[in-house]
């Protein structure tokens, strides 16, 4: 049935060799991260170019597209780099070229496209059989001098032709447009920003070249992104962003308001954050309000042509814009977080996250090296052509006799070097001069050409002698930069603004995110909690689960916070809105906060910043707390009472008034100042009245002033004004006496 399957050469064993897996996957795991690091991932910190924009930069120099030519077809150009230089997909080439041509993804474009290459609203490019495209002047700068030996070479994949390791880079390409990337282990992502910024920055680094970070970010402040935007973060952070070569920027959307008459106005959206697809945050911002998360908003329309821009039309005209704004910045992509993370490959080779300072050195250096390796490729054809003239005058000075001699000898060219003493070159130069270059003028064109060339040699070696001239060099090179993406022109102007975040309320701002609506919070004896819509006074017919029943209820709306405080001596925080629906008997507590098993809770109520809680446990012990200290922002709740088994929290009371009853469970009442509780965060409090055994059983706080009242069984009200208080009016933590005549069996004030 099955035939055996042999290996190679018959199955002797020779051909197969036992390979330890660990050792084999590390090192193909590593030779493939490495691939993906240097060939791919990360730009290099010189030229700011991955290899596949590079390639495509280079060939489109290739082809002669300079910013003068005609366009020509993009998948010629495809066609071009994937066959001479980067053996990927066509695809991926393509994505990579129309990404270089469009204003909104690169600060500097540096492929001039023509037809459709995409838009904001994330639509892709045509495909590159329509459209076509040619260098920028950014891409000529960054070529600069490329044929003249300022940059090593390498075979291509095919070893059929060679390619630039990387580009002179005239341009400072890195900072300039950025560069995002993930590679294996690491990632980078670097913003875009003003040239005219980061040449001011190169200059002053050149002249003071141990210059901090906090130095140069005063020339430059911070990104500039392709679309605009305002960056709300500080100068510190933005500092320590640079300092480190890790952090973020927080950017938000640029608008205003438009007056409509009457009162009325609509906000307009004209610039959004940078990488933020228009279509994609309408689309969300559309979903937000059919989900009634955006209570201030009306409507939201796309007005946009060339332009962005984006109507928001408010729910009235009484919504303050600052609040509506800082609303949606809180829940939609019009703020949005740019990371920084400058991870490069240094000198080509060593991929490290760099502070600003260090990003610019390696440029300067590079620029420095491009300047010196022009210059010694301009010395070497100096020389040559010097070499050629000297032959060539020798000739014009014995010109009948050099006749003669190509004329009479077989072999001219070893007798004139004989003759004149001249190197082979010389011969062969004077040999290849045509005739008509024999007339008079000739001569003193030629020692015209010679003094020049000697000069400039001169010059070109002095250059090379010195650090200041090429530094001097290197200064003008970046001016001349500086001068043509200047601020004042049309592709220079900063587009991205600094500005504060306003200080808004965040009360209101949490409150314009929900829609207000009355609500009634049930809480069951058992931690079962809901939300009835609207408020409800008669709490009988609700239903709860067997053995359950109704713990506390109460009105609240879904703006609210609410406060559930536990046996625990701990508060938990739950959002108005985020409680469950009124439908069957909602959900257990447990599920939405994390409270211990051994604890129960012990009341809900609505939160009031301004309100003061006392917080009593059974052995009778309290103090005071400002409820504002009460919120907790997690899960976990906040500890407010330290209260351990088997002694818990009985009660929390308003702390309102200025006298405190209280009732323990021997039925002896006392009367104390409230002045004599602490005010506390968090505690076990004082003793608040003492007892030989048992506990608390009832406390108020009232006003002296109006009397102590309270309730029987019958519902009657029994009111004690201060004279017949005396008897129990005494210190904290003292005995007190038995309750007055008519006090509730029950033991506590509401009978």
């Amino acid at each position: 049935m099955g035939q055996e399957i042999l290996p190679p050469s018959g199955g002797d064993g020779d051909n197969i060799h036992p390979v330890d897996l660990k050792a084999a996957l590390e090192e193909r795991y590593l030779r493939y991260a490495l691939s993906t690091i240097m060939h791919r991932a990360l730009p290099d910190v010189r030229d700011g170019l991955k290899p596949v924009h590079r390639r495509i930069v280079y060939a489109m120099n290739d082809m002669g597209l300079r910013p003068n030519a005609a366009f020509r077809k993009c998948a010629k150009i495809v066609g071009e780099v994937m066959g001479n230089y980067h053996p990927h997909g066509d695809q991926s080439i393509y994505d990579a070229l129309a990404r270089l041509a469009q204003d909104f993804s690169q600060r500097y474009t540096l492929v001039n496209g023509q037809g459709n290459f995409g838009n904001i609203d994330g639509d892709s490019p045509a495909a590159m059989r329509y459209t076509e495209s040619k260098m920028t002047a950014v891409s000529e700068l960054l070529l600069e001098g490329i044929d003249q030996d300022a940059v090593d070479f390498r075979d291509t994949y095919d070893e059929s032709n060679s390619e630039p390791i990387v580009l002179p880079g005239a341009f400072p390409n890195l900072l300039a447009n950025g560069s995002s990337g993930i590679a294996v282990g690491m990632a980078t992502s670097i913003p875009s920003h003003n040239v005219h910024e980061v040449c001011d920055a190169a200059l002053h680094l050149i002249k003071h070249p141990d210059a901090t970070v906090e130095k140069l970010v005063e020339f430059i402040p911070g990104p500039d992104f392709p679309t605009g935007g305002i960056i709300i973060d500080n100068k510190e952070s933005i500092i320590e962003s640079y300092r480190t070569g890790r952090g973020g920027f927080r950017v938000r959307a640029k608008w205003e308001t438009e007056d409509l008459g009457r009162g009325g106005y609509q906000i307009i959206v004209t610039e959004i954050p940078f990488q933020v697809q228009k279509s994609r945050l309408i689309e969300k911002i559309a979903e937000l309000l059919i989900a009634r998360k955006l209570p201030l908003l009306e409507d939201i329309r796309d007005e946009s042509a060339e332009d962005i821009r984006i109507v928001l039309v408010p729910k009235s005209r009484t919504v303050d814009p600052t609040i509506l704004m800082e609303s949606m910045f809180k829940l939609t992509e019009l703020e949005s977080r740019f990371p920084l993370n400058m991870n490069v490959l240094s000198m080509g080779v060593i991929p490290r996250v760099m502070a600003l300072n260090e990003v610019l050195k390696e440029w300067l250096d590079h620029r420095r090296e491009v300047l010196q390796r022009r210059s010694r490729f301009r010395l070497a054809a100096i020389d040559r052509r010097l070499e050629i003239l000297g032959g060539l005058l020798v000739a014009y000075l014995n010109i009948d006799e050099v006749i003669r001699i190509i004329r009479e000898e077989d072999e001219p060219k070893p007798v004139m070097m004989a003759r004149w003493d001249l190197t082979d070159v010389q011969v062969e130069a004077i040999l290849n001069m045509r005739l008509r270059a024999l007339r008079k003028l000739e001569e003193f064109e030629i020692r015209k050409e010679h003094d020049e060339l000697t000069k400039e040699k001169a010059d070109i070696e002095a250059l090379l002698a010195s650090d200041e001239k090429q530094w001097q060099t290197v200064s003008w090179e970046i001016g001349e930069v500086k001068k043509k993406f200047a601020k004042a022109t049309e592709i220079g102007r900063r587009r991205t603004q600094f500005a504060e975040a306003p200080e808004a309320d965040e009360e209101a701002i949490q409150h314009a995110m929900i829609e207000k609506e009355p609500i009634t919070v049930v809480v069951s004896e058992k931690g079962w909690i809901r939300a009835l819509k609207g408020h409800i006074s008669d709490t009988s017919t609700l239903a709860f689960k067997e053995g359950d029943g109704l713990k506390v209820a109460f009105p609240a709306q879904t703006t609210d916070k609410i406060l559930i405080v536990t046996t625990g001596g701990k508060v938990f925080t739950l959002g108005g809105d985020k409680l469950p629906g009124g439908r069957g008997h909602g959900e257990p507590l447990r599920i939405m906060i994390d409270m211990d098993n051994d604890q129960d809770v012990l009341t809900a109520f609505v939160h009031d910043p301004a309100r003061k809680m006392l917080l009593v446990s059974t052995a009778g012990n309290g103090f005071v707390v400002p409820e504002a200290e009460m919120v907790a922002n997690t899960r976990k709740g906040k500890q407010i009472m330290n209260v351990s088994m088997p002694d818990e929290t009985k009660l929390l009371v308003p702390a309102n008034g200025d006298h405190v009853a209280v009732v323990g469970e021997n039925r002896k009442m006392l009367v104390f100042p409230l002045s004599q509780v602490p005010e506390m965060t968090r505690g076990k409090g004082v003793r608040l009245q003492r007892y030989k055994d048992g506990g608390i059983s009832d406390i108020r706080c009232f006003a002296i002033t109006d009397g102590l009242n309270w309730e029987d069984s019958a519902g009657r009200t029994f009111t004690k004004n201060k004279d017949e208080l005396a008897e129990w009016l005494a210190d904290r933590a003292t005995a007190g006496r038995t309750v007055p005549k008519g006090f509730p069996r029950s033991g506590k004030f509401a009978g």
